[in-house]
């Protein structure tokens, strides 16, 4: 089985509320390490993520510990950097062996096309995004971001992330329509999935007897897709652990 989730934005929320998320994906990843299978994550993960050479955001400990645990089992993790956990550099690669992607990803899975993209930069009119987003990711840009004290600098990546946020939630009604319209190009051009994330708006659409998923946030209603080898289909996190 191949999971794929979307925009936890872990670390946004304060005290109980945030500990109560953190802890259903930690129980979630419990679950996916026992029957060994397969993790996509598509972006956001984290709502804020930079890494430097020596620091990482302490808050997230626990996640990064267990992702390290079920990676050790022997678990696929594949990560699709999105707007928010953009500020990867070389911990995850280095320490637990994830590879950090940056670009939309091509999978052939159990004779199956997926194309995999977060979705950002792919609404309509959306060039002002694109080009903050080569901007945030160029090397020689994060090079001097790491020059600053990390204190100041993961509260800069926090204070972008939440500015992020309120562009994005202006958009969601006018634009996010857009990504059904660039995955069901992506079809036509013979893939047989498209999974998306970004618009914090679930949705499965069938088209030319293919499929589009759009994985929806973990704010409202925690979702994962879950693909058997055949069929894909999207589901509770919540049910998904009680039932099993």
């Amino acid at each position: 089985m191949v999971y794929f989730i979307s925009d936890l934005h872990l670390g946004y929320f304060e005290g109980e509320k945030e500990k109560k998320r953190e802890g259903l994906f930690l129980s979630f990843l419990d679950y996916i390490a026992t029957e060994g299978n397969s993790l996509v994550i598509v972006g956001d993960l984290f709502d804020y993520w930079f890494d430097y050479k020596f620091v990482i955001p302490k808050k997230f400990y626990r996640i990064v510990s267990k992702l390290a645990e079920i990676k050790s089992k022997g678990i696929e993790i594949i990560y699709l950097m999105g707007n928010h956990d953009f500020g990867h550099y070389k911990f995850f690669q280095e320490e637990l062996g994830i590879e950090i992607h940056t670009e939309d990803l091509e999978l052939i899975l159990n004779g199956k096309k997926f194309f995999i993209s977060h979705g950002d930069g792919k609404i309509t009119n959306d060039k002002g995004y694109l080009i903050l987003k080569k901007f945030l990711r160029n090397r020689s840009i994060q090079k001097l971001f790491r020059l600053l004290h990390p204190d100041l600098g993961l509260w800069l990546a926090i204070s972008s992330s939440r500015k992020s946020r309120n562009y994005t939630t202006k958009r969601v009604k006018k634009d996010f329509n857009s990504l059904f319209e660039f995955a069901k190009k992506k079809i036509e051009e013979g893939f047989d999935f498209v999974i998306m994330g970004h618009s914090h708006k679930s949705e499965y659409k069938e088209y030319l007897d293919k499929v589009y998923i759009n994985l929806g946030d973990w704010f409202t209603t925690p979702l994962c897709a879950c693909f058997d080898g055949s069929k894909i289909e999207l589901i509770e996190i919540k049910k998904l652990i009680i039932n099993n």
